[in-house]
């Protein structure tokens, strides 16, 4: 597997026809461009500059208000690394954000620099119109105060979900009333502003648990009407992941599957995450209808491409969709 360092941006230049890939009744992307598209994965483009995402400030806040007026599709815009935003009639959710520099900063003077692949594609405090916020686990670009402080200042009805052994944690990075996040463990579900969060226990690299027995790290299986998207945080697989999941599911279909593809290596010195091989084959045991890569593109020392997430999902005959920072994905049922 081919690891990439500073410079390379596969998805900046990437000219329209490979902007996805994937299988399905009406195939999202031509088989016959396949071989295309994975040589481009192989030889990406270089360059010095941050990817810029396809979508950013105005041009996206614009394609968000244009969404709003088809109510009967869901949309979700792939913000960076973990993060996404779902609208769904009026209602929007922000799974993961990370939209700061906080990391970069952090270890800016360390031997573990997390210098950035990817502009980031809006400040927290323009998106004044979220409803529920996620984090699925205490890591900062899973929960990030920069990101968090201004979108809570922009959003004062705002409701967060996080797992429930996580709750001083998030009280203290936040500063923040020790009541007010929604907590959930592994198989209990909570409900707001139209949305219910089903948590599954989520291995990173480990299943850690509190003195309760509460998970720290969980993935979130999230149902309104009749949608439900499965999002699992940093996660690698592990024995029973599958059934559980299928049962916390209770016989709902996975519309939507966001996984991790970026992988583990010891020499990156941080918990790691599926490979795109496991991301691709876990999405077909689930019945994912679709299935969208995540958490890569972010850092240079932690990323990978989407090519063996894509060759798999091939492979697999799963259908999957390969989108950039700041696109969005629509769906109807």
């Amino acid at each position: 597997m081919r690891k990439i360092g500073a410079g390379i941006e596969w998805g900046r230049s990437m000219p329209a026809s490979y902007l996805f890939c994937g299988l399905a009744s009406q195939p999202l992307f031509p088989a016959s461009a396949l071989e295309s598209c994975l040589k481009f994965f192989e030889n990406p483009p270089m360059s010095n500059e941050l990817i810029q995402p396809i979508l950013k400030d105005e041009a996206l806040l614009a394609d968000i208000a244009a969404a709003r007026l088809n109510e009967n599709e869901l949309h979700l815009w792939w913000l960076g690394q973990s993060g996404f935003l779902v609208q769904w009639r009026n209602k929007h959710l922000l799974i993961d954000p990370y939209l700061s520099e906080s990391l970069t900063k952090k270890y800016a003077m360390t031997d573990k620099p997390h210098t950035r692949m990817t502009e980031c594609p809006i400040h927290p405090s323009r998106l004044d119109f979220i409803d529920v916020v996620t984090s699925s686990h205490n890591h900062t670009d899973h929960l990030d105060h920069e990101t968090l402080w201004p979108l809570m200042q922009a959003n004062p009805a705002l409701t967060m979900i996080i797992p429930e052994a996580n709750r001083a944690f998030v009280a203290d990075r936040l500063n923040s009333d020790l009541a007010w996040p929604l907590g959930v463990n592994d198989g209990t579900s909570v409900s707001a502003k139209g949305f219910t969060f089903t948590g599954l226990a989520a291995a990173h690299e480990q299943l850690e648990q509190d003195e309760n027995g509460n998970f720290r790290c969980l993935g979130y299986l999230i149902s309104f009407d009749h949608w439900t998207i499965f999002h699992p945080g940093d996660a690698i697989p592990y024995d029973g992941m599958v059934e559980n999941l299928l049962r916390y599911a209770n016989g709902r279909t996975i519309d939507l599957a966001l996984m991790p593809i970026n992988g583990r290596l010891t020499e990156r010195r941080v918990t790691g995450n599926f490979w795109g091989r496991e991301a691709a084959t876990l999405a077909k045991a689930i019945g994912a209808q679709i299935v969208i890569p995540m958490h890569y593109e972010m850092f240079t020392f932690n990323t990978e491409t989407p090519e063996e997430f894509a060759r798999s999902c091939q492979e697999l005959e799963q259908p999957y969709k390969v989108l950039r920072c700041g696109e969005r994905f629509a769906r109807r049922k």
